[in-house]
């Protein structure tokens, strides 16, 4: 496979969500199937704002206009691209995690190191997430990620200490939604956008205009 370099696609999600997990799935198909490299541009996007405690913890009063018609629905979405992407999901849904500290943590990682470092950092939250169940909101998960993917696990430590870096954070949400970003995963390419956990053949038509 060639190693050349096109534009990268950007990627906007949250861990906590499942789609963006299984849409990552269907990216990584798609990137399988191409000559060029497709790196991945990752905007953190926050599905927990104006549900977040002071504590870190889910406030569920809040009316975000999801019921529980709203939840089966995504369960069953879930099952079915499960299904369709053949991938292993402990969790359907994750309602009570909280992904502020993951986001923290692999902005980090991808702002100090190599790209592929970080890649290898989202993918092991992902799947600490969705495969293995672990709280990715934990401290000492993500230093457990970071150290097995070659990171210091102090500067993660560290990094999820560092208000400014929090305020960067809740900057790269506004931005999002100012760009009108409005739920995830959003794969954004020169102009264009695909919503949700597309099939690879979506990404195609996105990124190369093939019909």
């Amino acid at each position: 496979m060639s190693t050349s370099q096109s534009e990268p696609i950007t990627v906007y999600s949250d861990y906590v969500c499942p789609f963006c997990y299984l849409g990552r799935e269907s990216l990584s198909r798609y990137q399988e199937r191409r000559d060029e490299e497709l790196a991945i541009n990752w905007q953190p996007f926050d599905l927990r704002r104006g549900k977040r405690n002071p504590d870190g913890t889910i406030d569920h009063s809040v009316d975000d206009g999801k019921d529980d018609d709203y939840y089966a629905q995504a369960k069953e979405s879930v099952r079915r691209l499960q299904e369709k992407y053949d991938v292993d999901m402990t969790l359907e849904l994750a309602t009570d995690v909280d992904s502020f500290n993951a986001q923290i943590a692999s902005y980090y990682v991808a702002e100090h190191y190599p790209y592929e470092t970080w890649l290898d950092f989202d993918v092991a939250i992902f799947e600490a997430l969705w495969e293995d169940g672990r709280d990715i909101g934990d401290e000492d998960v993500l230093a457990d990620l970071a150290e097995a993917v070659g990171v210091d696990p102090e500067e993660i430590r560290d990094a999820l200490d560092d208000e400014t870096l929090r305020e960067q954070i809740e900057a790269e949400w506004s931005t999002a939604q100012q760009q009108g970003v409005t739920g995830v995963p959003t794969f954004a390419y020169e102009g264009y956008s695909a919503r949700g956990a597309v099939p690879p053949e979506q990404l195609q038509r996105l990124v190369e205009g093939v019909n």
